[in-house]
């Protein structure tokens, strides 16, 4: 199983299929407007647009269930994003990571990279998953790391 079996919706409410993706690296990652790392999404889009013509692709799914820093309508936070951080990557309509209505898409990734001490839940807004160009999930990073710290990873797998 590879994560171009999952079904998403954009941020303007379009079903896709994540194997639009296929041949792409990858870099998934939950966002939050009004959190301490929201800053990430300069350096989210600063990858992005560096590696993008390389086949590397950012995808943020917005969530609202750490502190309640992700509480506007999808519409709100496609605006925030692209009026405060130029974000040109692709965004999608906001999802639960955890918990029993945690979106498919990421207990799958949960169960591919588990967390610390092995425990799967995501802990925080920002935590980043890297995928390879045939849709495996390689490895995951927490929200304190930045997204200038990925390169090295991303880069291997462009090669």
């Amino acid at each position: 199983m590879s994560i171009y079996e999952f079904n998403v919706k954009t941020i303007e409410g379009k079903n896709i299929s994540l194997s639009r993706y296929k041949g792409k690296v990858l870099l998934i990652v939950n966002v939050a407007s009004n959190c301490g790392f929201t800053p990430q999404y300069k350096g989210l889009e600063s990858l992005y647009e560096e590696y993008s013509g390389e086949g590397f692709m950012v995808l943020g799914f917005p969530s609202n269930q750490f502190l309640s820093q992700e509480p506007d309508s999808n519409e709100k936070i496609k605006f925030f994003c692209q009026a405060t951080y130029d974000v040109k990557f692709d965004m999608f309509a906001k999802i639960d990571v955890n918990g029993e209505d945690a979106d498919p898409l990421y207990k799958f990734l949960k169960e591919q990279q588990g967390g610390v001490l092995w425990m799967d839940s995501i802990k925080w807004n920002f935590t980043k998953f890297l995928v390879d160009r045939e849709g495996n999930v390689i490895k995951r990073y927490g929200s304190s790391t930045k997204p200038q710290e990925i390169k090295a990873d991303i880069e291997k797998l462009l090669q």
